[in-house]
């Protein structure tokens, strides 16, 4: 059974606008995610990659034109200018490694929930209530956003150093055995790698 090493970040909009296709396609092969949540802004610190507020003003424009096109693509509603965005990734972060532990939920969900929450919902995924309420609606007991912050930000340490070492340099990414799949738009080819090699 293939395992799809999935390295996301809860504030990246191509993370978003994944929706659950991942989940979809790690299904149809009997695959399992494990999903690692990572620092990407301490990633495009450490390899010199400009935030997308810093970029050049033709990149940010193209940007925006490339958000709504794949939403709309894609079935989903996207704020392109969210009100809430950049914000605290911390609380959503230690709710996704808590949840990876806790009972009864479903993680996909989860996730897609935190991603949605900022770029559809125009939440605030830094406030608690919000996390809960994401926990929630996927399964989880809202306790679980209450969890052991310490550990969990260790975690995400951890996983930003793991990333690195992989080759991850952008969210989504994606990798199986030694294939590296970075953007929301490879799944089609992450499908047809597991169709062959499952």
């Amino acid at each position: 059974m293939a395992t799809i090493d999935y390295y996301t970040f809860p504030l990246s909009p191509f993370a978003y606008l994944a929706g659950e296709q991942l989940e979809a396609v790690a299904a149809s092969h009997g695959a399992t995610i494990n999903y690692i949540p990572f620092d990407l802004l301490k990633v495009f610190g450490e390899q010199g990659t400009q935030p997308p507020g810093k970029r050049h003003p033709s990149r940010q424009a193209y940007r925006l034109q490339e958000l709504a096109r794949v939403a709309k693509m894609n079935g989903l509603e996207i704020n392109l200018k969210p009100a809430h965005w950049p914000t605290d990734p911390k609380p959503a972060v230690i709710a996704m490694i808590n949840a990876q532990s806790a009972e009864g939920g479903d993680l996909g969900k989860l996730t897609h929930g935190i991603l949605r929450a900022v770029w559809a919902e125009e939440k605030d995924i830094s406030q608690l209530e919000v996390i809960e309420a994401c926990l929630t609606a996927a399964g989880y007991d809202a306790s679980v956003a209450h969890g052991d912050a310490e550990a969990a930000l260790a975690q995400f340490e951890r996983n930003t150093v793991t990333a690195m070492d992989a080759g991850v340099f952008g969210a989504p990414t994606y990798i199986v055995d030694d294939q590296v799949y970075w953007g929301q738009d490879r799944l089609s080819y992450l499908d047809a790698y597991l169709a062959e090699n499952a």
